[in-house]
């Protein structure tokens, strides 16, 4: 197989990751839809290139630490499915990294977006 084959393969099982991801997890349904309710928000206010760096790599952090939180969730319960106060331990810090990111994406939704609508 060539070189760019296997790096176009590589390619289709990220995007089938991300696709498994949001159809399956109700948390990705939600990031979907804020991902989209922002971007088009960004496209009606004109927000500035800047605005745009800001937004997209907030919104990036949340669904990287949303996927990674997922996966390590899985593992877990794959690894140890009954309850186990370690196990527990790891997922609560690691939602606790989701929610982190989800609060300092809204704070700077809002230093964007307040000033563009008032």
């Amino acid at each position: 197989m060539s070189y760019l084959k296997k790096r176009l393969r590589s390619f289709g099982f990220a995007f089938a990751g991300i696709i498994a991801f949001v159809r399956s997890e109700p948390h990705a349904l939600l990031h979907f839809i804020a991902t989209i309710i922002v971007v088009a928000a960004g496209c009606y206010y004109h927000v500035t290139a800047m605005q745009w760096i800001a937004l997209l790599i907030v919104m990036g952090i949340v669904w990287i630490t949303e996927m990674l939180n997922t996966v390590l969730e899985k593992v877990m319960d794959h690894v140890a499915p009954g309850y186990h106060p370690r196990v527990k331990w790891i997922k609560d810090v690691a939602a606790g990294a989701v929610l982190i990111a989800a609060i300092i994406a809204f704070v700077v939704g809002l230093i964007i977006f307040i000033p563009l609508i008032f």
